[in-house]
């Protein structure tokens, strides 16, 4: 077979693992893959703020705030933060169509220009997936004989992404957006029942433990060390800003 700049004087195997190589890296994302996206979104978005919350009364705590003023100063750090995980995640879910469309528009013109090597590309594909002989040849002539199944299949087999599986950017801002609310209601909640350090711990904790509890359901992982890691991580953040808090500015 000769080399063509197609395949870059690569064999045409190894050119389809470094296209699908490529797609996995354009479908890397905070929110992941496994779960709806928006329901990641909220998840990961009420974890975040109940940590930020939590690291913020370690400080803020300090300044000895009645209860009205510390309650004020939390509820409009949230929704400013609110109103970040919610443009950050629209930018995140927009950015990652882009790149996908680019994508696509990528394999389109491969498969209008370089018909014969994409018909090879094919072939490889499916014969290691273990279709051999005359089904293999049939298979590639009916997916060579429809342009937009051919978009399609290369797009999904050779990039390794899944057209389907991209939710609408507002929706999975939406769900950011949410999640942040969520999560900022129950350690205010938990602020007003029980003032001071401990409704801030108890609703910060309580809120990453139901959201890391509640990920790992959806994703069908094991819930307790879900909860035991997130939970411990958190609590190890707190406790260096806690003694570092303590050295800097209450030394003597």
């Amino acid at each position: 077979m000769t080399e063509n700049t197609h395949f870059t004087h690569k064999a045409p195997i190894e050119h389809v693992a470094e296209k699908l190589a490529e797609g996995k890296f354009s479908t890397v994302e905070v929110h992941g893959t496994e779960i709806p996206g928006h329901f990641s979104a909220a998840a990961d978005a009420a974890r975040e703020t109940a940590v930020v919350l939590l690291l913020m009364s370690c400080i803020i705590l300090s300044f000895k705030l009645p209860l009205v003023s510390l309650t004020l100063a939390l509820i409009i750090f949230s929704t400013g933060w609110t109103l970040w995980k919610f443009g950050r995640s629209a930018w995140l879910g927009w950015s990652r169509l882009e790149r996908l469309h680019r994508l696509v528009k990528q394999e389109k013109w491969e498969i209008d220009h370089n018909r014969e090597q994409e018909k090879m590309e094919l072939k490889d594909l499916y014969a290691n997936k273990g279709f051999e002989g005359k089904m293999l040849d049939h298979i590639v002539e009916v997916l060579m004989a429809d342009g937009d199944r051919l978009l399609r299949v290369m797009v999904e087999e050779e990039l390794g992404l899944k057209l389907e599986s991209h939710e609408h950017p507002l929706k999975q801002a939406c769900g950011a957006g949410l999640g942040a609310i969520a999560a900022a209601a129950m350690v205010l909640t938990c602020q007003l029942v029980a003032p001071g350090f401990q409704g801030l711990v108890i609703g910060s904790l309580g809120t990453i433990a139901a959201a890391s509890a509640l990920s790992a359901y959806y994703e069908q992982n094991r819930m307790i060390p879900a909860v035991i890691w997130n939970g411990g991580l958190a609590i190890l953040a707190y406790a260096w800003v806690y003694f570092l808090h303590e050295f800097f500015f209450r030394q003597g």
